[in-house]
């Protein structure tokens, strides 16, 4: 028999060969290498409510530490429907439409696997968050992309349509929008249920941001679940999550809600998948989720003070932006300081985290590879305010350094 030692033919495979790792992740890496202020990922830095907080130490301290049903607690699933009925205006069965899932991370995966066979096509907006193109292609699905635009990030009639055909399995939005802030109008949302009836396509509507959201002087900005639509309830796939709402990023308990055929494909991906989300949180979850509505007010009120905060150092410091109507980012172009010899969006956050001690997360991660030069992906980057005054003071401190390079 031979000594040698022979190399793997493939130590990968061609799925992992056509993503990278999360460039969100990474750069919460370097800030803390340089010890910069991170307004990169997207996870609050104050606490959690106190009586969320609470009930998952009662829920430990009880003993619900075993596994709870695979597709989630019925106590948490009663109150996920209960929820949906008064603020979505949803009628869902908590028994049959709900699946919990590992975070709304878990949730969408395990949507693309259930529904996509090899070789159809999912069309997904960009800018979009940096799951859904992966997701696409870990479910041997084709991305299709459909361009939003700034300065509105609208999009265009004509191209949304023009990706839809045989093929198309599916469509992904994200309502509010990760990275642009974009709240989807009522009327952009009835033009794409139109689509999704026409062709018999999925819609998989990320709304884990459904209660932060701005008001505006020159029309209404409110959430509307593309389920509540007409001819969409049969064909959506609704996926949230406790994190965002609740501040509480690190718990990963999200879901799905789906009709019931589909839901049985989904809690089948997701027993084998991960099995089941964290027993104790989920019974914190069903706490939270019951919470009084008051909160949820309160959660737009604070947000934006904090987004109104960051907008006025960015722009004292030379950035250009859309103030964002929803969600806790804001996508920023760079041009004031394309002097400073960087070249392009990667560079620029580099040097940023390095040199003036920010991180933030270039855009570039947010579009495909033969879109983001034709959209200026490589000139722009992703700032979150959902963190402290102090933090967002100690950004604004250290952006003098770079308005003195303008």
């Amino acid at each position: 028999m031979s000594s040698l030692v022979h190399p793997l033919r493939r130590p990968t495979s061609r799925k992992a060969d056509r993503f990278t790792e999360s460039v969100i992740r990474e750069m919460s890496r370097e800030a803390a290498k340089y010890g910069a202020v991170n307004l990169g990922q997207g996870f609050p830095d104050f606490p959690a409510p106190e009586e969320v907080k609470e009930a998952a130490r009662r829920a430990v301290t009880a003993d619900i530490n075993q596994y709870a049903v695979t597709w989630g607690s019925k106590d948490l699933r009663d109150a996920i429907a209960d929820k949906a009925g008064w603020y979505l205006g949803l009628d869902v069965d908590p028994e049959a439409e709900i699946t919990v899932t590992c975070g709304s991370t878990e949730a969408m995966i395990a949507t693309m696997i259930a529904i996509v066979d090899p070789g159809d096509e999912v069309v997904v907006f960009e800018p979009f968050y940096e799951n859904y193109a992966p997701d696409a292609v870990l479910a041997d699905a084709i991305p299709r992309y459909v361009p939003l635009r700034g300065p509105d990030w609208s999009f265009d009639r004509d191209e949304l349509r023009a990706a839809f055909n045989e093929r198309t399995r599916a469509i992904v939005i994200c309502n509010p929008n990760n990275p642009t802030g974009k709240v989807y109008t009522p009327d952009e949302l009835a033009f794409i249920a139109e689509l999704c009836v026409e062709h018999d396509v999925f819609c998989l509507s990320d709304e884990i941001y459904e209660h932060i959201l701005y008001p505006r002087s020159d029309r209404e900005v409110r959430h509307v679940s593309i389920a509540s639509l007409p001819g969409m309830r049969e064909r959506t796939v609704l996926i949230n999550s406790m994190s965002k709402t609740y501040a509480v990023t690190g718990w990963r308990v999200g879901w799905a809600i789906a009709p019931a055929e589909t839901t049985l494909a989904i809690r089948k991906v997701h027993d084998f998948l991960t099995v089941g989300a964290a027993a104790p949180l989920q019974a914190a979850g069903a706490h939270a989720l019951r919470m009084p509505r008051e909160y949820y007010d309160g959660l737009g009120e604070s947000y934006g003070r904090r987004r109104d905060k960051l907008l006025g150092v960015l722009a004292e410091t030379g950035f250009t932006f859309t103030p964002p109507d929803g969600a806790y980012y804001v996508m920023a172009g760079i041009d004031a300081f394309a002097h400073l010899g960087y070249a392009n969006d990667v560079d620029f956050t580099r040097f940023l985290v390095r040199d003036i001690g920010v991180a933030c997360v270039p855009a570039s991660s947010f579009y495909c590879d033969d879109h983001r030069a034709e959209l200026a992906g490589d000139r722009q980057v992703r700032f979150c305010f959902c963190k402290t005054d102090a933090t967002l003071d100690a950004a604004a401190e250290r952006f003098q350094k770079l308005a003195a390079m303008r």
